[in-house]
């Protein structure tokens, strides 16, 4: 594996901790998240997955917090 697809699953793993951590409701849709990574034994991932991957988990943050500052501002 290249140092650059390290860098990117030292990011996925950063920000599914962050996930974990500062936004558990939003945990359970990792599971749902269409762009998951496979679950084989040895599959065959490229950087281009990867890095569609970790975009989909900050567009995962990104939309709960929209919504969740819009939600606040309506209270």
């Amino acid at each position: 594996m290249k140092n650059k697809d390290n860098k990117i699953l030292t990011e996925i793993s950063k920000l599914t901790s962050k996930i974990e951590t500062d936004y558990p409701e939003l945990y359970r849709f990792l599971d749902e998240n269409p762009t998951t990574l496979p679950s084989r034994a040895h599959p065959k991932v490229d950087s281009n997955e990867l890095k569609d991957y970790l975009q989909s988990l900050r567009q995962l943050i990104e939309k709960h917090l929209k919504t969740h500052k819009k939600v606040n501002g309506l209270i």
